[in-house]
């Protein structure tokens, strides 16, 4: 990963081989990002991906292993617990051009991977919501 900053903007590139989430984690720990939204474009070639059912309470999650263009990767960041939250979804387009989407917990890039981390000043905290989804919720205190 190699990564510049243009004022309140991180323009990021993750490499060959590496894995998005725990590159994005490195970057807010080192950089100490609280906060930002984030958009990326690039290729895989191992996404697990999900989609959660609230009345579950549980993601149903999918393995992809083949070749797919990162055609949309979207998300933010935040703190839950005082620790790096990571939030993304992911679509990607096969080879047959159909395209898959979800939650993104895991994509390795297989040539590269273009993002752009916009910051935002202050720190937004997350809680699970127990009462109605399950889910890390913002919390704005």
């Amino acid at each position: 990963m190699e990564y510049r900053k243009f004022e309140d903007t991180y323009v990021v590139r993750i490499n060959r081989g590496e894995e998005v989430i725990a590159k994005l984690t490195e970057l807010c720990k080192k950089e100490g990002i609280k906060a930002a939204s984030v958009e990326a474009i690039g290729a895989s070639d191992h996404v697990v991906i999900g989609l959660y059912d609230v009345a579950k309470r549980e993601y149903h999650k999918n393995t992809i292993d083949e070749p797919m263009e990162i055609t949309s990767l979207l998300g933010n960041v935040s703190t839950k617990n005082g620790e790096t939250y990571i939030h993304l979804h992911i679509n990607v387009c096969r080879e047959d051009m159909t395209v898959l989407g979800g939650h993104l917990n895991e994509c390795r890039i297989s040539a590269t991977c273009e993002m752009f981390v916009r910051t935002v000043k202050g720190t937004v905290e997350r809680k699970t919501d127990e009462k109605e989804t399950g889910l890390n919720l913002f919390e704005f205190v």
